[in-house]
């Protein structure tokens, strides 16, 4: 089966919970942070937050895009390691449920499936502590070169280059999809992510090992070491094919080294928790670049699923993102 999006990320279970600013604080977490912890730390969070929990539902920030590609009505896939337990059953199950094409092997020892404890505060904001569990033996053998082959576009994250194996799979991915023509995108996840991982992400630009580089504000400062926005988005038009960098409540921008569109974000009654924004914002412009629609247009599209996951508690849509966008005269 062709696809129109290949997705593949760190498989990890989403757990959201409700917490004010004296829980982070008790826990030594800095606000908007996304850490990686091991097994005595996650068994430190959990007693913490149980009470407060508010949301589970499969997730890894690809794994998000990826279902929003499919709620946009694209025909999508998934890669990403899980263990044969309960929690990776109901992750199997769940992303299936959701109109994405996963069929991973899972693994039958080792490690338990991951695990992402999202603390949401009052203001919307979202401190990640993230379990990778099994989802780091995303093995190179896990790669379907045939699924591959045959997607539009194939779309890895950032967090991937933190397990050895996985940024194996990774530049496997690459290559196969380059090899049959196809395009390469890289979200870069977050800014302490291209904090770890800066000279080897603009070397996978400079090298057209992606094409396509999603980032917000922060991960682009960070990326090019500058708080000047103008002067590292020039320098993001040099080394990468296209770059797609959101604002927030300003939009975002395309950039290429033909120029600059600057994209208008959707109008957002309350802003509930931002996670899943920029995962959703992936979703849209993805779907606008596979349906032909244009730059300006998949801006449109990324900042309509954007705004949608903002006003609720979860990463994923709670409405037809199809709908949405034909209520709004876009392309679908």
């Amino acid at each position: 089966m062709a696809f129109d999006v290949f997705g593949m990320c760190n498989a990890l279970f989403d757990i959201q919970a409700e917490v004010d600013d004296s829980t982070l604080l008790e826990l030594g977490l800095e606000k908007g942070s996304m850490l990686l912890v091991d097994d005595e730390r996650q068994k430190a969070i959990v007693p913490r937050i149980y009470r407060h929990i508010v949301n589970t539902e499969s997730g890894g920030s690809g794994a998000n895009t990826i279902v929003g590609v499919s709620n946009l009505g694209a025909r999508a896939a998934y890669v990403g390691k899980v263990r044969d337990d309960q929690i990776g059953r109901l992750y199997t199950h769940d992303i299936r449920a959701a109109g994405v094409a996963f069929e991973t092997r899972p693994a039958a020892e080792g490690p338990a499936t991951g695990c992402s404890y999202i603390l949401v505060t009052e203001d919307g904001e979202r401190t990640m502590n993230t379990y990778l569990g099994a989802a780091q033996d995303l093995m190179p053998g896990d790669i379907d070169a045939t699924e591959i082959a045959s997607a539009k576009i194939i779309y890895l994250e950032g967090y991937l280059w933190d397990p050895k194996n996985a940024k194996e799979a990774f530049v496997k991915a690459s290559k196969i999809a380059h090899d049959a023509g196809r395009e390469v995108a890289l979200t870069l996840s977050d800014s302490f992510c291209v904090d770890r991982y800066r000279d080897e992400f603009i070397d996978l630009m400079k090298k057209r090992t992606v094409d396509l580089v999603f980032a917000n504000e922060a991960e682009l400062h960070s990326l090019y070491q500058t708080s000047d926005f103008d002067a590292a988005l020039k320098q993001l038009r040099e080394d990468a094919k296209l770059g797609i960098v959101t604002r927030s409540e300003k939009g975002c921008v395309v950039a290429s080294h033909e120029g600059v569109i600057a994209v208008p974000a959707f109008p957002v009654a309350q802003i509930v928790d931002t996670t899943g924004a920029g995962d959703l914002f992936a979703a849209g412009f993805l779907f606008g670049l596979v349906r032909g629609a244009g730059y300006d247009n998949a801006g449109r599209l990324g900042a309509l699923a954007a705004a949608e996951v903002i006003q609720h508690i979860g990463a994923r849509p709670q409405v037809s993102l199809k709908d949405l966008a034909k209520q709004a005269e876009l392309p679908v």
